[in-house]
């Protein structure tokens, strides 16, 4: 199989990179830096890859997306999964995040993921079918202290990913929809509290989340079985059973959650 993941140069994205590469599969890995993914590709090839591709993008620049995703398409002539993962969070109130700010975390975890598969889509409804997996979060499903930005471009990647998948269910498109809780990933090192300002601390719900390399098998095993949506995480996990059944409840509850 062929497979293109964004934000492959860490956390669960690397971790499913490494999976795939264990099975002799074919990848093209997405990150900011060629820096970032020289080791991972290094890592992937010395597993068993059949070969790796590494383009590098900063999936802040909207105007080259469409340049891109051709790239990764081009690569092995096709593409048979498209996990779109990469993402950035934030570690500010409504009142605090600017604007500017706003637009980033949007650009990064909504807008990118969005039109990459946009544009990947009638690609592979060409070729007869696809399956195109996208990371949301459990912040998708219900808002939490300190992720105004993060939790509405969880929400709208949920939602986009869902119509995609009613939209084309039968024209063989397949869609996860990947929502993780706490996994033990640099996501809270590297969130932010302004634009170009790192938060730059290991949330301590994040340090005792679910390991990054059980996180990875359980995503790869729901993409296997296409699964509509799997939820990574422990105890965590059952704020989104309490959302959906006790809405209330958990409006409560998250106002006494801690942030970080």
């Amino acid at each position: 199989m062929k497979i293109w993941i964004t934000g492959a140069s860490s956390g669960m994205g690397e971790a499913c990179a490494y999976l795939y590469a264990s099975r002799g599969e074919s990848l093209v890995l997405t990150s900011p830096t060629e820096e970032e993914l020289a080791p991972v590709a290094k890592n992937c090839l010395e597993k068993g890859a059949a070969a790796v591709k590494i383009l590098p993008y900063d999936l802040q620049n909207s105007e080259g997306i469409n340049s891109l995703a051709d790239m990764a398409w081009d690569a092995f002539d096709g593409l048979d999964i498209l996990f779109c993962n990469a993402g950035i969070s934030h570690r500010t109130t409504v009142e605090d995040t600017s604007m500017e700010l706003f637009r980033k975390v949007m650009e990064i975890d909504f807008f990118a993921p969005a039109a990459i598969a946009k544009h990947i889509l009638p690609k592979m409804i060409g070729r007869g079918g696809g399956h195109i997996a996208a990371t949301s979060s459990i912040a998708g499903k219900f808002g939490f202290p300190l992720r105004c930005a993060y939790s509405s471009a969880k929400h709208a990647v949920y939602g986009f990913f869902e119509t995609l998948q009613a939209e084309n269910h039968d024209k063989g498109i397949k869609v996860t929809v990947v929502c993780p809780g706490r996994v033990r990933t640099n996501i809270s090192l590297n969130s932010l509290v302004d634009v170009n300002k790192a938060y730059g601390k290991m949330d301590p719900g994040q340090a005792g989340g679910l390991e990054v390399t059980k996180a990875a098998e359980r995503i790869v095993k729901a993409i296997d079985k296409g699964k509509r949506e799997v939820l990574v995480g422990r105890k965590e996990l059952l704020m989104v059973y309490i959302k959906r059944f006790f809405p209330g409840l958990c409006a409560v509850m998250s106002r006494k959650l801690k942030p970080v």
